[in-house]
C-alpha cells in the first residue's frame, strides 16, 4: 500500500479498533485522525498483534502523514 485510503473503517484494523475504544466499532475515521491515534497510543499497540494489512496501513500513514516517521 503505496497510500492510505481516505476514510478508514474502525473494525478492519484491529490493534486499531482496541486504542478507538472511545468510537463505535464501525466508525469512519480519516486517515490522518488514524494516524494521530496510532501515534499518540502506540505504547497500547500490540506490535506482534499487528496483521500484514495493518502493518502496510501503518506504513502508509507514516510516509503520508509523518515524514517517514512516528513520534512514539
Amino acid at each position: 500500500m503505496d497510500t492510505p485510503p481516505t476514510t478508514l473503517n474502525i473494525a478492519h484494523y484491529p490493534q486499531l479498533a482496541l486504542i478507538a475504544w472511545s468510537r463505535q466499532p464501525d466508525d469512519e475515521i480519516t486517515a490522518e485522525e488514524a494516524f494521530g491515534l496510532y501515534e499518540s497510543n502506540w505504547r497500547f499497540v500490540d506490535q506482534d498483534g499487528l496483521g500484514q494489512e495493518e502493518r502496510e496501513l501503518i506504513a502508509a500513514l507514516m510516509k503520508t502523514y509523518g515524514n517517514g516517521l512516528m513520534n512514539v
